[in-house]
């Protein structure tokens, strides 16, 4: 079985256990716990009547999301379960998409046709170089490339990486901060931002304080979940950050994810 069966078959098997009225489409771009989405908004701007594929749609929380706002939304992923839950989430916040199965190296679609590719959580899945040469194809003249991964040099999400086997794929790569140099060989203009560095501490109050099962529940859509809970905790530790790897930023490349703007 190759890589890209490995990924379409964990991918299926995981939107099987997925509820559509779990799905929290505001929150994943709007919570305190999504800085990502937060700095990828500020970058676009207003984006009704704008072209937008996401790749490696999920449950399709971005391309709703999106799609609400007014743009075109085309989702894809490997996983035709993950597609079907994404048009079942899409009928019921009444928005339209047009949903279609592809790997992210291989998009079937002409040159120059979008205006912005989202890809959140994707690269770190796939081969990065042959996806970036896949969107930079894909994207109009000035067209736009947005996006987050994890990174892979913090030690303490490198253990929560080794305990939480279940919820993860065997063929995960996550990004390295030298990377960004990737990005660099094929667009014009590329700016990055790093999130959570002390903010991690929510991880391990999940873990040692909680007891949640990382195999069970996974930290990362928990966050988004109880985003109210944790607020107050999350907004302290998140301006530490600020202020510490403003001093410090040699430090930038042990946060969990990197958010990357991308101009062709």
């Amino acid at each position: 079985m190759n890589k890209k069966e490995t990924e379409e078959i964990f991918h299926d098997g995981w939107a099987n256990s997925i509820d559509i009225l779990d799905i929290m489409v505001d929150e994943a771009f709007e919570a305190c716990s999504s800085p990502e989405n937060k700095i990828i908004l500020n970058k676009l701007g207003n984006v009704e009547g704008k072209k937008i594929l996401e790749l490696g749609c999920g449950a399709g929380e971005a391309s709703v999301y999106f799609a609400k706002m007014g743009a075109l939304v085309t989702s894809t992923d490997i996983s035709k379960g993950m597609l079907n839950l994404a048009d079942k989430l899409a009928k019921a916040h009444h928005v339209l998409l047009t949903t279609n199965q592809s790997s992210s190296d291989k998009i079937g679609f002409e040159d120059n046709s979008f205006d912005i590719v989202y890809a959140a959580n994707l690269l770190h899945h796939v081969d990065m170089e042959d996806t970036i040469k896949e969107v930079k194809r894909v994207l109009k003249p000035n067209g736009i490339f947005v996006g987050f991964d994890p990174l892979a040099h913090n030690t303490l999400i490198n253990i929560y990486r080794k305990i939480a086997t279940d919820v993860r794929t065997k063929d995960e790569h996550p990004l390295n901060i030298s990377d960004v140099k990737i990005f660099e060989k094929y667009f014009s203009e590329v700016t990055y931002d790093v999130t959570w560095f002390f903010t991690l501490f929510i991880f391990l109050k999940y873990f040692f304080i909680d007891g949640v099962n990382p195999n069970k529940e996974r930290y990362w859509k928990k966050i988004i979940i109880e985003h109210e809970k944790i607020k107050t905790m999350h907004n302290f530790l998140e301006k530490l950050d600020i202020v510490f790897l403003k001093k410090f930023p040699f430090l930038k490349k042990y946060c969990w994810n990197i958010v990357f703007v991308c101009r062709k």
